[in-house]
Order: C-alpha cells, then structure tokens, then sequence
C-alpha cells in the first residue's frame, strides 16, 4: 500500500523563506515584463533585497522557534514531508549566510551595472531568488531526490547569470564551459546516488544511514564506487584541484556579481549538501563501515591538500584580478574541505562551526573584494592587477577597506580570515592530521605574495594615468560593511563561535530520523 504524504499548513510555515522567494521572483519577473524599457531596472534589484529580507525574517524566526522547542525538551527539528526536508539549526544557519551574503551581491550590483554590459538587467536581479531557493533546499534537504532538485535549481539559475553578458565573447565561453562542468558534475553525483539507493534500498539520508552497515557488508565495492562517484561531482561542483581548470574561465567571462555569487553562494551550497549526505551517512555510521570512513576521509584530505597548493600556487603567476580571486577561491575551497576530512567523532565535534566560521569570513572578504573589483575596473575598463594601481591615491578609503579584506585573505591577524584558518588548523592537530595541517601553513605564507601583489599596485604604483574611481553608495556600503565585518570577526572572534555552538547539535541536526 502507497502512503502519500502531503504538506500541511504548518508545513508551508515552515517552507515560509523558500515560498517567499520563488514569490518574490515571480512578481518581478511579471513587474519587469510590464515596466516600458526606459524605466531603470535598479527597482528590481531593491525588490531583490525586500524578498531577501522577508525570507531571513522567517529564517531567523525559525531559530528561535526551534529555540523554544529545545528548552521546552521537544525536538530542535521540524521532520517534514516523510523527512525529505529538515528544518534544524545546521540548515538555519547556512541560510542566514546564503541569503547574508546574496544580499550585499545585489546591493554592491546596484548603481555600478551597465546596460551594455549586462543587456538583460532586471532578469539578472530576479534570476538571482531561485538560484539562493536552491541553495537554501541544498542546506534543508534530508532526502537525495530534494537534495538533488535543490542542486539543479541552482544551476540551471547560474547558468542563465553566467551567460548575460551577451555580447561578450568570454562570457559565451565562461557559460558554455559552466554548463559542461555543471552537467558533468551532477552527472557524477546522480550515478553516485542510484548507487547509494540500489544497495541501501532508500533516498532518505536516515535510511541511507541505517542500510549502510548491511550494504557494506554486501555490495562493499559498489559503496565504495557511490562514494566516490559522488566525491568526483563535488570536487568538480567545488572546483577542486585537479577538477579546477574551469574555475578562472567561468570567472573571468562572468558579470562581476555573477562571479562573487559563485565564489561564495554557489560553493557554499555545494558544501552545504556535502556536508548533509557526507556526515549523516558515512561519517556517522557503524563500525562495520569504520574502513570506508577511514578511506573517504583520506580521498576528501587529499582533494583538500591538492586544492592548497595547486590553487595558492595557481595564483602567484596571475595578472587578472579575476582569475587570481578565482584560484583563491579552489585554495580555500581546500581549506573548508579540511573540517569534513578530519576525524569527526567526539575528538572533533566542533567540525562544523570551524567551517561555519570561516565560510563567514571567506564570504565577507569575496564580496567586499568582488566589490571593490566592481568599482575599480568600471572606472579603468579593465581588470587586470594594473587597475588597482594609485587606488590610495584615487579611492583612499576604499584603498583601506581593501587592504583589510586581503591581509584576511591572507590570513593575517587580527581578521576573521587568520581566527577561520586558525580554528581549522587546530583541527588538524587535535585529530593528528598534521600533514594537512603542514600544507595549510605553508599555503598560507605563500599567499601573502599573493594578496600583496594587489596592495603593491595601489600603494607603489603612481597610476597618475588611470582615472578616478568613483564608489557608488550601494557598493561603498558594501564594500565597509564587509571590512567591518572581517575585522569584527577578527577581534571578537568567541562570541560567534560560542553563538553557533549553542545553537548547532551533532545529536540534533546529524542524527535526526
């Protein structure tokens, strides 16, 4: 007998930030048909952010609803439709930080998008809800078919933001290169999941948990092939060295916002459904699948420690600010890899707000560096190092503001980008992990070249001969609240972590159904 299940109101409440969303996409994309094309499309990226605001409100009353439930002695989950969908902390959290850091993206996007740069202005403000939707079903998501709808979803959006500029031959290759990758990638990861459900018999990650033990002992070849399948998928989702390559490209021929959402969204979901599938089934599963943990672990550390060196490495040699940010983005990738390949049993139970935190820190500093991108390459027409030469002269402020994102891309103190590194590295040592840990300080001294290549050119370099920059309001905003933030995580960088301790729970958001 078939047992359908269907969503109630209560449910719906819960769905309430996605719902927003895809409303909010639809009414604009409706106002943006009816508006005469002399209307500046800026309206629609303000109605952007009012849809973004309204889903982090149900968000963040979630939490707290979910708070109340803990202290009460209830559940700290919401389970529904058959546990397809979960509603906890670890998803909450990764929400507040998509829809954050999407946010700024668009308000940066405002006033320094040109028409002839991006012809189909509003389109690329709305594209922008669903692709976050996606995310955001890839952080709740407790069964492999939602998980996977949420993945395409934001794919299929990003392709769309990819490719706006359709004038721009490197944004037709950037596109096509993306929708190769991107269907190559999924391809990996849906071969990898038909695996995981032909020898567990389920697509829920808690019957994927509790069929692992038996399957192992049955078909062991044949997990082994849909674990590492699915790790092939990721690493290309994640552009994770040697599945990279496409990463400078794709980065390169994209509009800037379209780029910063990538490096910092689009990667953030993806590990957002590692994480779920990964430490739900196989991390936490019985000692019978004690050598499969083992040997998936050691394949993740490796990917980590390959994405280090190669993208820091990748990096020394670049001239085009683009490409150099996007090779920074595989050498971190690597770093926030490194929690997921480290032993997470008691030894290391704080896995996950090490890599909260520094996702965190990784999502200010991109987007306040894209910003500043933005800005600087708009007033010189190009976005090669040389446009930032003079800037303390041009923009000082802005100068400033970009020195203390790249000293935390660096991993210099006293910025949220040396406490994330910092917190994972000791990771590295409480787990034994010390070679990973050798290759992430040794990445790191190699990236102070890197970032000071860009501080050399706009503190001594004249560029008496570039123009002037002008920072548009939206995108100065953007640009010191990032700033800001990296600096606040830098100094007060206990209050976070305590924060995200308190609310996330192995017990609660790993082991639930």
């Amino acid at each position: 007998m078939i047992v359908f299940h269907t969503l109630t109101w209560s449910d719906a409440w819960y769905l309430a930030p996605e719902l927003a969303l895809v409303g909010f996409a639809l009414a604009l994309a409706v106002l943006d048909l009816m508006l005469p094309d002399r209307v500046n499309r800026d309206w629609i990226g303000w109605g952007t952010l009012l849809g973004l605001a309204v889903a982090a409100l149900f968000v963040s009353w979630h939490i707290c609803d979910l708070r109340r439930s803990e202290l009460a002695g209830e559940p700290a989950v919401r389970d529904l439709l058959y546990g397809s969908y979960l509603i906890d902390d670890f998803g909450n959290l990764l929400k507040l930080a998509f829809l954050g850091a999407t946010a700024l993206i668009v308000l940066a996007s405002l006033g320094t998008i040109r028409k002839d740069e991006i012809p189909i202005k509003g389109e690329f403000y709305y594209l922008v809800l669903p692709a976050v939707t996606g995310a955001m079903m890839m952080a709740s998501s407790g069964d492999l078919i939602t998980l996977f709808v949420g993945l395409e979803l934001l794919g299929v959006s990003s392709y769309a933001l990819v490719g706006a500029r359709k004038r721009s031959g490197l944004a037709g290759e950037a596109a096509f290169k993306y929708v190769v990758t991107g269907g190559t990638a999924s391809a990996f990861i849906l071969y990898g999941m038909s695996f995981l459900y032909g020898v567990t018999g389920s697509t829920g990650l808690a019957g994927i948990s509790r069929g692992l033990e038996q399957a192992v002992a049955d078909y062991r070849a044949l997990v082994y092939v849909a674990f590492f399948l699915m790790i092939v998928g990721f690493a290309l989702k994640l552009a994770l060295a040697p599945f990279h390559a496409w990463a400078p490209d794709v980065y390169e021929g994209a509009p800037t916002p379209v780029t910063s959402f990538l490096a910092v969204v689009a990667k953030g979901a993806a590990f957002a459904m590692l994480y779920r599938i990964f430490v739900r089934t196989v991390f936490l599963a019985d000692a019978e699948a004690a050598a499969l943990r083992e040997d998936v672990s050691l394949a993740l550390a490796a990917l980590a420690a390959a994405a280090i060196a190669v993208g820091t490495a990748g990096a020394l040699r670049q001239r085009n600010a683009k490409r150099l940010l996007a090779l920074s983005g595989v050498a971190n990738a690597g770093i926030l890899l490194v929690p997921l390949a480290l032993d997470t049993t008691i030894l290391h139970a704080s896995f996950f707000p090490e890599f909260l935190y520094y996702l965190l820190a990784y999502a200010f500093m991109n987007v306040g560096a894209f910003a500043v991108l933005t800005v600087v390459s708009r007033a010189s027409g190009k976005e090669e190092l040389s446009a930032f030469a003079g800037l303390y002269h041009r923009a000082p402020w802005t100068a400033g503001a970009m020195t203390v994102l790249l000293c935390s891309l660096a991993g210099l103190p006293v910025t949220g980008g040396f406490f994330g590194k910092l917190f994972i590295l000791f990771g590295t040592v409480q787990t034994k992990a010390y070679w990973l840990g050798a290759f992430m300080l040794a990445a790191t001294a190699v990236s102070y070249y890197v970032y000071f290549k860009i501080i050399r050119q706009m503190y001594m370099r004249a560029g008496a001969e570039e123009p002037a920059v002008r920072v548009p309001v939206p995108a100065g905003i953007v640009i010191w609240l990032c700033a800001a933030a990296t600096l606040a995580l830098g100094v007060l960088p206990r209050p976070v972590l305590d924060w995200i301790d308190g609310l996330f729970s192995i017990g609660a958001d790993m082991l639930t159904g």
